[in-house]
């Protein structure tokens, strides 16, 4: 998967036609949203640079002669004994020169991402898409019908969200064929396809568990939302 993602107009035109087309047999309300990443992870960058300093001082207290001796080489042997006092001085040098270097170098996303664990891109992906639930389709509909499909394209990441009608007819794991469906697409590339592909599949569950009655209105847009 790609971290940027492009979704022309008609790419738009075809996710919102897929949403209309799917709740026209269900009371349910789909609102789909894609994001290009859920959190900055800055707290992450920080605990590595903390780490890289830890592990830094835990090695020259290992290893004080190793380090001694290239600092001995780098200054072409003018290096004298050093007094306790210089001792601490190198070592708090040290730890503020690892901290900048690896805090500076997270500051490129990518790398950022590629180091924060899967678990926690899980779940601040989760709680993104709960955030953008709760504002965007929960209690929202008159029969508490609103379903969330979120994507989120750094982390890789997808999540469905269904509001307590739904949640309370439709176990969690039913929505495990619409995430196959829409991440099959979307690693290949085709994010709009990725995305009508869930909203196909997560209407026909709806369908069947949460009909649509005959004064049914369409209380959501259906309009793709590209954060």
């Amino acid at each position: 998967m790609a971290l940027r993602l492009t979704l022309s107009p008609q790419d738009h035109a075809r996710v919102s036609a897929a949403v209309h087309a799917a709740e026209q047999g269900t009371a349910g309300e789909i609102v789909t949203i894609t994001a290009d990443r859920s959190d900055s992870y800055a707290d992450v960058a920080l605990w590595w640079a903390i780490g890289a300093v830890i592990i830094k001082l835990a090695a020259l207290t290992a290893f004080p002669d190793l380090f001694l001796g290239l600092l001995a080489r780098l200054t072409n042997g003018w290096l004298g004994e050093l007094s306790l006092a210089e001792a601490f001085e190198m070592a708090l040098a040290l730890a503020v020169l690892t901290f900048t270097v690896v805090r500076l170098a997270l500051v490129w996303m990518p790398l950022r991402l590629a180091l924060t664990p899967r678990i926690v891109k899980a779940a601040r992906v989760r709680a993104r898409a709960i955030s953008y639930f709760k504002v965007g389709a929960e209690a929202r509909t008159s029969g508490r019908t609103g379903i969330l499909i979120y994507v989120s394209l750094a982390e890789h990441v997808a999540e469905i969200i269904a509001d307590d009608a739904i949640h309370s007819k439709v176990s969690g794991d039913a929505w495990g064929a619409a995430m196959a469906a829409m991440i099959a697409e979307v690693r290949e590339g085709r994010l709009a396809d990725g995305m009508i592909a869930a909203v196909g599949k997560v209407g026909a569950i709806l369908a069947a568990h949460v009909p649509r009655a005959d004064d049914d209105v369409n209380e959501l847009p259906d309009r793709l939302i590209e954060l």
